[in-house]
């Protein structure tokens, strides 16, 4: 399985801000990486075949492009064909608290079968950590794409008080 990058101009500049990790960290990670505004890049294509697109964090910029269409760079081209090519499309939008503009966009995607996915802390698992928590989000995430992981923390294996 081969992973795809594409990152937004503003995620560019607040990566390292957000995260401590720089682009170069997140380029280390991916087997492809596209430049947002690369409209001729593979994933711009529905031949090019894959088996989901994340979009985490998902901006309500973002959010509201892919569920009107408008498809100005990669990233929101790329989630159009997932849309129209019937695959899987995951997005963890980021804002809170949600007006009634971002609930309508969201249930429009949703409508389309987009996964909406707030990535909200689960504590069921009783996590040590902040690295506990994004480890049982994307754990979730691959969960989604029907990828096999260790990260999530399955029900049985919970203890009970």
């Amino acid at each position: 399985m081969q992973t795809h990058l594409m990152v937004s101009t503003p995620a560019k500049q607040i990566i390292e801000m957000e995260t401590g990790r720089t682009l170069q960290d997140l380029f280390a990670w991916a087997d492809r990486f596209y430049q947002a505004e690369d409209m001729t890049a593979p994933p711009a294509s529905g031949s090019f075949l894959h088996q989901g697109m994340v979009i985490a964090p998902c901006s309500m910029k973002t959010l509201s492009a892919v569920a009107h269409g408008y498809a100005d760079n990669l990233i929101t081209r790329a989630a159009d064909v997932t849309i129209k090519e019937k695959r899987r499309l995951i997005l963890l939008p980021r804002e809170t608290p949600l007006s009634p503009l971002h609930l309508e966009n969201m249930l429009r995607l949703a409508r389309l079968g987009a996964v909406i996915m707030p990535p909200v802390p689960a504590f069921y698992h009783r996590p040590q950590s902040i690295a506990d928590l994004v480890a049982q989000t994307t754990g979730r995430i691959l969960d989604l794409l029907g990828i096999e992981n260790s990260l999530v923390k399955r029900w049985p294996e919970i203890e009970q008080d």
